[in-house]
């Protein structure tokens, strides 16, 4: 007879229980809230931005960003709401919220030094991983791709230039 082979020897996660699903609710719902926030300063900066005659201003990308942002925001923000008659869990999804926090704030400080590229590829892929994205080695080449491809879309293709690193990208 074979010996019994536990979930956590496979390499498969424990099966999630009512504490964790209510904590990553929790988690979500105030990244959702944060979201909404962010999405209102977004508008009301991109609302400022002065008036041109070209097809997209310069006010087009940040006011689509916001939108988005204020859209997926509050979808996760009423999402996370059916969890909240489950009981209270720990801590360990607010120490994620607090790191996906840190890699934004990271981000905003390292993009006007190291350029749109890199912190954005840094930024993907720190929330991926703190998301539970699996397979490490690919969420790096993906945060890298979708970096270089919105920089290329803006960059060339709109004509709306990102901030730039030492590298020229």
């Amino acid at each position: 007879m074979r010996p019994a082979v536990t979930d956590i020897e496979e390499g498969r996660p424990p099966p999630e229980t009512p504490e964790v699903a209510h904590a990553e609710a929790r988690a979500a719902g105030a990244l959702g809230v944060l979201m909404v926030v962010g999405a209102v300063v977004v508008l009301v900066d991109a609302a400022r931005l002065r008036d041109s005659d070209e097809a997209l201003g310069p006010a087009a990308a940040p006011t689509l960003v916001g939108v988005l942002l204020g859209v997926i925001g509050g979808a996760l923000a009423l999402q996370s709401r059916r969890f909240l008659r489950t009981p209270p869990a720990g801590r360990r999804s607010l120490w994620r919220l607090a790191a996906l926090v840190a890699v934004l704030v990271a981000f905003a400080l390292l993009l006007p030094v190291m350029g749109y590229v890199v912190s954005s590829a840094g930024l993907f892929v720190g929330a991926a991983l703190l998301l539970g994205a699996p397979h490490p080695a690919r969420v790096v080449a993906y945060g890298w791709t979708l970096a270089v491809v919105v920089f290329l879309i803006f960059d060339v293709l709109i004509g709306l230039s990102l901030p730039t690193g030492p590298w020229g990208f």
